[in-house]
């Protein structure tokens, strides 16, 4: 069986998304993205378990707020949401909470995995308060992951978000 799944990636230009979907999609990584201004769309074909396989259609979505008027029409038909911030700026945990309510305002409930990016960077920072919002992200039903600039465990953060969102079509 094949799934099309269309998934967004929002959040803080800090987490540096473009340059973990590119890790994702091209299994390469380039210090040298230029800020999307509306939404780059990536595709990728990947296996699931069970002999599955999902066609991924992910919408790396312009954090500028200049453009926030025209991102709900990116929203539609969305199956799934990846929200990175930067774990070093605590600022960025509070927008992507605003990214969560305004996708869960145009789609509805969807699977969403909140994505700490530059854990390399961290060590000893904020330990309570990224525990607290881990808890409340996982109570929330959402999922939680960090992950370094070199996009360390990306794949893992997509194939857990894609088998997620797949187990709610059964």
């Amino acid at each position: 069986m094949n799934y099309k799944l269309k998934v967004l990636l929002c959040g803080s230009p800090y987490g540096e998304k473009t340059k973990l979907v590119n890790r994702f999609v091209q299994s390469k990584f380039n210090h040298n993205y230029k800020t999307n201004v509306g939404v780059d769309i990536f595709t990728k074909n990947v296996e699931l378990k069970n002999n599955k396989s999902c066609t991924l259609s992910i919408w790396d979505i312009g954090s500028s707020s200049r453009f926030r008027f025209m991102r709900s029409t990116f929203y539609r038909g969305a199956s799934c949401a990846i929200l990175v911030f930067d774990l070093t700026k605590d600022t960025t945990w509070d927008e992507v909470k605003e990214w969560c309510n305004e996708i869960t305002k145009y789609v509805g409930k969807i699977p969403i995995a909140y994505v700490g990016n530059h854990m390399e960077r961290i060590e000893g920072i904020y330990s309570e308060k990224r525990n607290k919002f881990r808890n409340l992200v996982e109570s929330s039903g959402n999922m939680y992951f960090e992950t370094s600039a070199m996009g360390e465990k990306i794949e893992d953060i997509f194939s857990t978000l894609v088998e997620r969102t797949v187990g709610t079509f059964a």
